[in-house]
């Protein structure tokens, strides 16, 4: 659950670094953080392992599983599903 929880916040947080330099680099022809794309999509790539690992252990349907997982990739998101697979999980117990 805590790998979960860490690395919904931090592929949020780089969402958000991502979505900063798109807009500095095509809305101000900046080219900042480059990087964030790189490091957005790599903790990415970790999240969903952490989301179906979690989602394993709780016996989640394949869909729910989906649900979570896209949730890295729309901004904010990650944040809010955080706090409802948190609850959700911490309920089960």
């Amino acid at each position: 659950m805590l790998a979960y929880r860490v690395m919904a916040y931090l592929t949020g947080v780089l969402l958000l670094l991502l979505c900063t330099s798109m807009v500095l680099k095509y809305g101000f022809d900046r080219e900042d953080l480059n990087w964030s794309a790189y490091a957005h999509g790599w903790m990415y790539v970790v999240y969903l392992i952490t989301v179906v690992v979690l989602g394993t252990a709780v016996r989640w349907r394949p869909s729910r599983m989906v649900l979570v997982a896209l949730a890295g990739t729309i901004p904010l998101m990650s944040f809010v599903a955080e706090r409802s697979v948190t609850r959700e999980v911490r309920g089960l117990r």
